[in-house]
């Protein structure tokens, strides 16, 4: 009986996340006392039966569905996130990947990296290789936003870069983002501390 009433919890909670949420047990550890096992045993058991999946170990989503191409995989975004939560730690894209999310390259990185304050963790979701590195606070600067993943696509990118950035992805970037680099140009880098305070300042 109680664990009909948490699965309903949980699958009502999960629903109104929506499809392509990455989720763990931890998520849920306020629906029951974690030591009795419920939680876990509650989500293997719907993931047995489809209603959820199993992408990992601890690690489950609630599966978009393409109508043309069926059960899609989880965005390593969505994954990352969910891992980082799960020991309440900030995450921030990095390297190969934070260029291309800005549009500054067109190579799709053999692996996603994402750097964090917490635990590193490696998750391979079919043929995706997912990694969190723990870094140290010097390259989590503006950690989780915009204006984080503009700096970590200027280390992996290098100087010559910059001209590039600022004309390509600065217009497209909120005020808050701006001020953010501007606050973080003192403890950049010596030659990215000038690039910053130029993206920043560019303007459509």
């Amino acid at each position: 009986m109680v664990m009909r009433s948490v699965a309903r919890q949980i699958l009502r909670r999960v629903r109104g996340w929506g499809r392509g949420v990455v989720f763990t047990p931890s998520d849920f550890f306020d629906l029951a006392d974690r030591r009795t096992g419920v939680i876990d045993q509650t989500l293997s058991r719907l993931a047995r039966r489809g209603t959820i999946r199993r992408i990992g170990r601890g690690l489950y989503d609630y599966p978009r569905i393409s109508p043309r191409l069926g059960t899609l995989s989880p965005a390593p975004d969505a994954v990352a996130r969910a891992l980082a939560w799960k020991t309440r730690s900030t995450i921030q894209v990095a390297g190969a990947q934070a260029a291309n999310a800005l549009g500054l390259s067109t190579q799709v990185p053999a692996h996603m990296l994402y750097l964090t304050d917490g635990p590193s963790r490696h998750v391979t979701i079919g043929r995706r290789d997912i990694r969190l590195r723990h870094a140290s606070p010097k390259h989590l600067i503006a950690a989780g936003t915009p204006a984080g993943t503009v700096v970590q696509a200027l280390r992996y990118l290098g100087r010559d870069a910059v001209p590039a950035v600022a004309d390509s992805v600065a217009p497209r970037l909120s005020s808050v983002d701006r001020a953010r680099l501007v606050r973080a140009a003192p403890i950049a880098p010596g030659w990215m501390q000038h690039a910053l305070k130029r993206i920043a300042n560019t303007v459509a």
